[in-house]
């Protein structure tokens, strides 16, 4: 049998708390065998990874790659192989597509669409309601024989509490996860920017800190009544944050991630309008992001995603209250995870964790890992290589970035994606 040694690097799978130098062989798409070589094995190619880190690839559990229904932003080949570009070999896709991703045919057709891209793999989340509108239940037995590992709310919250309660009773019968977006639809409706002091000089609504504590404090209640694992994607606040951290003691199943964005940023970077800035749920204060920064730390909060929501130019232009609320987030990923590592947040397996292993563990799946046998999805990056966040640099169809012209470290060299190699080495 013929494979791939990817040769001499340091190898970080923090699943299996492997952090050494040591060679890694691929076989038929799948890990065969790390540091002795398998019996038999002839070394067709191979990867001097020395000097640089070999790692899972990184899956980001909250990517728009804004196909099907907005492809004038981005579509799924652009956004998988941008993806791929960034080090991530998997993007979970949030249900608010159009049409909603609430029928095996949307799925299908993500699945089918990603397929044929060929770069990352694309993981759809089911609907928890019909058409995202919070009244009907959908067909969650569909969804998951269609390859949807949890479901979700999309982003738009479901206000009839009862309607949410049986929802979550009817995921548990099929032990899907539920995915849910911690804002009061009331109390963040009309805003665009953390209610504040920045808001205020700015002239623009905003959103309280409350419109995340009383959708967690509502949400968590029904977690305790009918025990549904869930997780609350893009935590913001520090009430949030402690309201998580408790309901974990008392054990509760929930778990929840952050946004990178929102470990960096604060509203402060909103002044003077800038709408790469504008985001939902929105930038909030430096207490808040040291807040987030010390859940992630005391891993409370497990995963850091990308949040990644590609624009057309014309989308951020104009007013900021007008323009579209996301970032684009996929080039960035890996390189501000590092920077968490420089700055002392976390070191870097369990950086890595937050995007390899723990978002794997909260949706059942085989990746996230490098075992022997376990899909050939990995990642090798050089931590020291500087680069800049120009549009030239950037990969996804979306440029609407917050940290455009920022210097970052660590630059991906290599990524397979169940085998099949990408070579960045010359770019």
């Amino acid at each position: 049998m013929s494979g791939l040694l990817i040769r001499g690097g340091r190898l970080i799978d923090p699943a299996n708390g492997i952090d050494t130098v040591t060679d890694l062989y691929v076989v038929a798409g799948h890990v065969a065998g790390i540091g002795e070589r398998p019996e038999g094995l002839h070394v067709e190619r191979e990867i001097d990874a020395a000097g640089q880190v070999v790692c899972p690839g990184l899956i980001d559990l909250a990517a728009r790659p804004r196909e099907p229904g907005h492809e004038h932003k981005a579509d799924i080949t652009s956004e998988a192989h941008a993806a791929v570009r960034g080090g991530i070999t998997t993007l979970v896709c949030p249900p608010d597509t159009q049409p909603v991703l609430d029928t095996a045919s949307v799925a299908e057709l993500i699945h089918r669409r990603a397929e044929d891209a060929g770069a990352a793999r694309i993981l759809p989340v089911g609907a928890l309601t019909l058409g995202l509108a919070g009244e009907h239940l959908s067909e969650m037995a569909t969804l998951r024989n269609a390859g949807c590992r949890a479901v979700g709310d999309g982003g738009r919250p479901v206000a009839d509490s009862l309607v949410l309660r049986r929802a979550m009773e009817y995921a548990a019968t099929f032990d899907l996860p539920v995915m849910l977006t911690p804002a009061d639809r009331w109390l963040s409706a009309k805003g665009c920017v953390h209610e504040g002091h920045v808001a205020t000089r700015l002239g623009l609504t905003g959103i309280p800190e409350a419109a995340e504590a009383a959708a967690l404090g509502r949400d968590l209640a029904l977690v305790a009544q009918v025990g549904t694992a869930t997780h609350f994607g893009r935590l913001s606040t520090a009430t949030g944050a402690a309201q998580l951290r408790e309901a974990r003691r008392r054990g509760l199943p929930v778990s929840a991630d952050a946004a990178v964005h929102q470990l960096f940023l604060t509203e402060m970077d909103v002044s003077g309008f800038a709408s790469n800035a504008h985001v939902r749920p929105p930038l909030r204060t430096t207490a808040d992001r040291d807040a987030l920064r010390q859940a992630v730390a005391e891993g409370d909060i497990e995963i850091i995603c990308s949040d990644h929501q590609p624009h057309e130019s014309d989308a951020k232009d104009g007013p900021l209250v007008e323009t579209e609320p996301g970032v684009s987030g996929l080039d960035t990923l890996l390189a501000l995870l590092l920077r968490l590592v420089d700055e002392d947040v976390l070191d870097l397996s369990r950086a890595i964790a937050t995007a390899t292993a723990a978002p794997a563990r909260l949706l059942g799946l085989d990746s996230g890992r490098l075992d022997v046998g376990a899909p050939a999805d990995i990642t090798v990056f050089d931590p020291d290589r500087v680069w800049y966040v120009t549009p030239e640099q950037l990969r996804s169809r979306g440029h609407n970035t917050p940290f455009r012209d920022w210097e970052l470290t660590g630059r991906v060299t290599h990524a397979l994606v169940g085998g099949r190699h990408f070579d960045f080495s010359d770019t």
